[in-house]
């Protein structure tokens, strides 16, 4: 799951920041991720809620849980299912925070 969440946050390099390298946009293509079928619901979860971070002074620390246990108890989940998902999210969740703050 943790390249699947680095493909959600990938960006190809701007013009102005290849310039001067000798690099081209074409040296950065697309990410291509095969995501296993037990976690495409927990994806696809996290691309509702990606927005919903809480930040202090040194950024993005945490999703907003409130927002993110609004959402879980609208899909009207199995108890069991429901800490499955909670769990993949929790994964997804600590790599968004590594790829954000990758310095």
């Amino acid at each position: 799951m943790t390249a699947a969440t680095r493909a959600l946050y990938w960006r190809r390099p701007s013009e102005a920041e290849l310039a001067g390298t000798g690099l081209k946009l074409k040296h950065f293509p697309e990410p291509h991720v095969d995501v296993w079928p037990e976690a495409w619901d927990a994806i696809q979860f996290f691309s509702r809620i990606w927005r919903q971070w809480n930040v202090g002074p040194g950024g993005a620390y945490g999703l907003n849980y409130t927002v993110v246990f609004h959402e879980l108890d609208r899909m009207n989940l199995t108890p069991d299912r429901y800490d499955e998902m909670l769990a993949h999210l929790r994964v997804i969740e600590d790599a968004a925070l590594d790829e954000i703050h990758k310095g």
